[in-house]
C-alpha cells in the first residue's frame, strides 16, 4: 500500500493575501515570495535533508481549491502518485482532475467524505 511520506504544504485563502503576508513578515518574521515561503527540512542536528514544507495564501475567491468545499487545503508528499491514485480509485475515493506535471514533480488531487480538497505530491528534490 502506498503511504504518505511527509507533508508537503498548507494552503489557505484570504480577503487581502498581500495584507495577510505583510502581517506574517512583520509579527512572525516570515517572508513570502510569489505568494508564498518554504520552510526546509532539517535533522535533528541541523543538517539540511531533502524536502520542504510550503505554507502558501491565496485569494479569497481562487479557483484552486475547486472542488473542494473549505478555504484550506494540505498538500501530502507521496513516493508514488500514480499507484497511489490507482489504489484510492480503487478504494472508491473521489480524485478530482488530472495528474498534473511540473519540473518540481507530479500533483494529483482527491476529495475526502467531509468536502476537503487534498493536493497530493510527489516531489523531485534537490
Amino acid at each position: 500500500m502506498q503511504k504518505i511520506t511527509g507533508v508537503g504544504g498548507v494552503f489557505f485563502k484570504a480577503r487581502d493575501p498581500q495584507r495577510l503576508m505583510e502581517w506574517y513578515e512583520q509579527h512572525l518574521g516570515l517572508q513570502f515570495h510569489g505568494g508564498f515561503i518554504q520552510f526546509k527540512w532539517a535533522d535533528d542536528q541541523g543538517n539540511k535533508t531533502a524536502g520542504s514544507t510550503t505554507v502558501a495564501i491565496f485569494k479569497e475567491d481562487s479557483a484552486y481549491f475547486n472542488p473542494g468545499e473549505k478555504p484550506y487545503m494540505i498538500n501530502f508528499r507521496v513516493s508514488d502518485l500514480r499507484a497511489l491514485l490507482t489504489e484510492l480509485r480503487e478504494k472508491g475515493v473521489t480524485i478530482a482532475g488530472d495528474i498534473q506535471e511540473y519540473e518540481y514533480g507530479r500533483f494529483g488531487w482527491i476529495i475526502d467524505p467531509e468536502g476537503n480538497k487534498i493536493e497530493l505530491w510527489e516531489p523531485i528534490d534537490d
